[in-house]
């Protein structure tokens, strides 16, 4: 029996985010540079994005670039935003032909407008489709996020618009980048790291974790269906107890 055949189509994460890290160090086994990491991670990206599409998983959001990775070498950041800009053209044919919208959260103004320009020209030609919605943290950080909320609920209670005593966890998500969409069921992170590393805090709260040891770059789709089976056979509770649930 193969992998996928041991997943329950009826039990699969509705929103499920991956923490692609490994890039650098897959790179650096084989001495060659970061950058050749990034290039072979696009390739882990196209198969589980397909994968997920295939499943019937509605919604998938990947950690592309954090807030954080701003800091990184110039060069390294310049290769990374023109590797963002090629797989959006050259990816734009396998949206279109699997349905998926590609949506993308982050303060997207600190791209290079190359980037940022190519970005919304995807987003918009696949607003259209249903199957799946992909998307792509960019210049992203929860903190980051949760202080833009909190300025605009706090401008909105300033000016009579909202009272501060209907302030709500329905308010505060309104206000994410998020806003369209549920709570992120799984996360799956690659590489052996067990961190969070700034990423969907608020969205996150529930979420049952999956680490790997496995680098992005080498990340296919047995390691997504093994994380979905393993998801499947945990118990979410929400707080309450076992008893209550059945």
């Amino acid at each position: 029996m193969n992998t996928i055949d041991l997943i329950n189509k009826e039990t699969l994460p509705q929103h499920l985010a991956i923490i692609m890290d490994g890039n650098g160090r897959w790179a650096k086994q084989k001495g060659m540079l970061r950058v050749f990491g990034h290039e072979n991670g696009t390739k882990a990206v196209r198969k589980t994005v397909e994968a997920c599409a295939q499943l019937g998983i509605k919604n998938l959001t990947l950690y592309a670039f954090s807030t954080e990775n701003w800091n990184r070498p110039k060069t390294e950041v310049d290769t990374l935003m023109n590797l963002l800009i090629k797989s959006l053209k050259k990816e734009l044919k396998t949206l279109q032909e699997n349905k998926i919208k590609l949506n993308s959260i982050g303060n997207l103004e600190k791209l290079p407008e190359s980037a940022r320009v190519e970005l919304l020209e995807v987003i918009n030609k696949t607003k259209s489709n249903e199957q799946m919605t992909l998307t792509l943290a960019l210049s992203y950080g929860s903190r980051e996020e949760l202080v833009s909320a909190v300025k605009q609920i706090s401008n909105k209670v300033k000016n009579n618009i909202i009272s501060p005593e209907s302030i709500d966890e329905t308010i505060i998500n309104q206000h994410l980048y998020t806003h369209n969409l549920p709570d992120v069921d799984l996360v799956i992170r690659t590489s052996g790291e067990h961190r969070i590393s700034n990423f969907l805090l608020w969205q996150i709260a529930y979420a049952e974790f999956y680490f790997t040891e496995v680098l992005w770059p080498d990340f296919r789709e047995e390691h997504l269906y093994e994380a979905i089976i393993s998801y499947q056979k945990r118990e979410r509770r929400f707080g309450k107890t076992s008893e209550q649930i059945k």
